[in-house]
């Protein structure tokens, strides 16, 4: 029997409806609260673990997780394993990141913790450039490595260091938006001009499903990754060069070459366009409005909220120099123009006091204000519009 879906919106694919997987209670935090006593270990913190599952994607994550509910920055997430297995796991991933990484690379690990790994990795690479971010890289004394103790800026930092490879290892289960962190990655890489690779590592729940246990589950852990979801999640950053899984199947790694599709690049490329002659626009028309103003004609706006406030506000049609506003409705005459304070009048006291200028804001409106010009007998010596970055004359 499926237990009852509830809304929720996954982590790693969007997907909106979730299906409860392991209610724990309250407990308080497992690996970063740090207590110093035993009365302050009893008394910590309850907090929910309340973990549901995508059907889409298969992740599962704790949709009732508070990022601020966790002190990173005040207590390193600290990982101890000097086992021979871990050891020889440890290798097996340099193995992998030597098959991208050249003579004289630029590494930056996001999320280091420590920096044990990025450090092994700079001693068998001594030209390299080696960078890690943590909120708890404070006072590091190792000079083979650039430690900055904030979190990693994928947008300013990937411009500032030109990365060749990018490490996140055992950060993903911990981080809410992925999107918000790897969407950003791919983006930012994608623009350099230079291949850029990201490695990521996370604990693996596939075989929770074989042991039924439910040790792994507490609440620093929000995220828990299936092979499904993991992948899922690398697909959307670029072209998956490895997907494995070590230690036991107890975790599961990708290599990815970081990019984003030509169809967001043509969208990036319109948008960037279109900004551009925006700016254009909001130039040219404020003076051609000025210039109108100055010409002393009589000037009246068709249109007093919506589309023709948003005109308005744009270009800087104020009530001072541009005091006249109409409109078809009716029951809009009498109220104001949000925002420049015109007062609406009815269309007709156009027929009783004729302008110069007609300008309608409105385009999907155009048509209809015309033929309801002609009908009513409203006449003006020009009407403008908005196209292509000018007020002209409909065609």
């Amino acid at each position: 029997m499926t237990e009852k879906p509830v809304s929720a919106r996954c982590p790693v694919c969007g997907y909106h409806v979730a299906v409860p997987f392991f209610f724990g209670g309250a407990q308080p935090l497992a690996t970063l609260g740090w207590p110093s006593s035993e009365a302050e270990a009893r008394g910590m913190e309850k907090l929910p673990l309340d973990f549901v599952q995508c059907p889409s994607c298969t992740h599962v994550y704790n949709r009732s997780f508070s990022y601020g509910s966790v002190p990173y920055q005040e207590n390193p997430n600290l990982m101890f394993n000097n086992g021979r297995f871990w050891k020889n796991h440890l290798a097996e991933i340099k193995r992998i990141l030597s098959q991208v990484l050249t003579s004289d690379p630029t590494v930056i690990e996001v999320g280091c913790g420590e920096g044990h790994f990025i450090h092994d990795l700079a001693e068998s690479i001594p030209k390299g450039r080696f960078i890690g971010f943590d909120p708890n890289a404070r006072n590091k004394a190792d000079q083979s490595i650039e430690f900055y103790p904030r979190l990693f800026k994928p947008f300013e930092d990937i411009a500032t260091f030109a990365p060749d490879v990018l490490i996140v290892r055992h950060v993903l289960e911990h981080v809410t938006e992925l999107a918000g962190l790897l969407e950003p990655l791919a983006w930012s890489a994608s623009q350099q001009g230079k291949p850029c690779y990201l490695f990521a590592e996370v604990p693996c729940i596939d075989r929770i499903f074989e042991t039924g246990r439910l040790s792994d589950f507490y609440y620093e852990h929000v995220s828990h990754f299936t092979s499904g979801s993991f992948q899922t999640l690398l697909q959307r950053m670029g072209e998956v060069k490895t997907i494995g899984h070590g230690y036991g199947d107890e975790v599961i790694y990708g290599l990815v070459r970081l990019d984003i599709p030509e169809t967001m690049k043509s969208v990036a490329s319109q948008a960037s366009a279109f900004c551009r002659s925006a700016g254009i626009s909001l130039e040219t028309i404020s003076r051609q409005l000025s210039d109108l103003h100055l010409s002393g004609l009589s000037v009246a706006i068709w249109g007093g909220t919506g589309k023709s406030a948003a005109f308005m506000h744009h270009f800087g049609v104020d009530a001072g120099r541009f005091p006249l506003v109409v409109d078809s409705d009716p029951a809009k005459a009498g109220t104001y123009v949000p925002g420049t304070g015109q007062k609406i009048e009815f269309r007709d006291v156009l027929k009783e006091k004729p302008v110069d200028v007609i300008i309608i804001p409105c385009h999907w409106r155009l048509r209809d204000i015309i033929a309801e010009m002609k009908s009513e007998g409203i006449a003006a010596g020009k009407v403008l519009i908005e196209q292509d970055g000018h007020l002209l004359e409909p065609g």
